[in-house]
């Protein structure tokens, strides 16, 4: 009798636990869904993986049948590749920030160094927030597209309007270059030079 009780108890907790795990992936699936997310509901996110998750839907949704999400781990600097609409590969980073925490430098650089694995021609870094003035200048040198919380607002409410084409625009744009001349760039002294690193080596 006891062993009976026990066996039943086990297939109870079973049941409840593939209850509970449906119901909660059920949830996550809503939450996720495009069509009723806004900006507020990106800034309630537990984390960036949601973020991912969100914008790999985004794409799909727009129209972009063969946009995929990367593995977690191992993922070379990019979270989400697709193809444009000019058949260009794209590479995509996503970043979930707070407006009082600009993104960095280093999304540049990890997304624009991911371009070659990934076989891409172009790169986008996507945030709910904004970005500091050096990780706007690198992305300019490097062709790097940035698109902010007011690009994504508008490609949201582009999705919900039914206007996937004019979303596209903003994603597919080109991307803002900062083309000076080797002179020009000189002048405005960009290359800092480590004088005391020459001092040393002369004497």
């Amino acid at each position: 009798m006891t062993i009976i009780i026990a066996i039943l108890m086990a297939i109870f907790i079973v049941v409840v636990s593939r209850i509970v795990i449906y119901t909660n992936r059920k949830t996550r699936q809503r939450e996720l869904n495009p069509y009723r997310i806004n900006i507020q509901d990106i800034d309630r996110m537990e984390d960036g993986k949601g973020f991912e998750e969100y914008l790999y839907r985004l794409f799909i949704a727009l129209g972009y049948e063969d946009a995929y999400k990367t593995v977690s781990s191992r993922d070379f600097g990019a979270d989400l590749v697709f193809t444009d609409r000019d058949g260009d590969r794209v590479v995509i980073q996503a970043k979930r920030y707070a407006l009082s925490n600009p993104v960095g430098l280093s999304a540049v650089q990890e997304i624009y160094s991911s371009m070659r694995f990934y076989r891409a021609k172009k790169s986008i870094v996507i945030t709910s927030g904004k970005y500091t003035d050096a990780c706007e200048k690198l992305a300019g040198y490097n062709g790097v597209k940035l698109l902010d919380r007011e690009d994504l607002i508008e490609i949201i409410t582009y999705l919900k309007n039914k206007q996937s084409g004019k979303a596209k625009d903003r994603i597919e744009a080109e991307p803002r270059l900062i083309l000076d001349s080797w002179d020009d760039y000189l002048k405005q002294k960009a290359i800092k030079k480590d004088y005391k690193a020459e001092k040393r080596m002369m004497s």
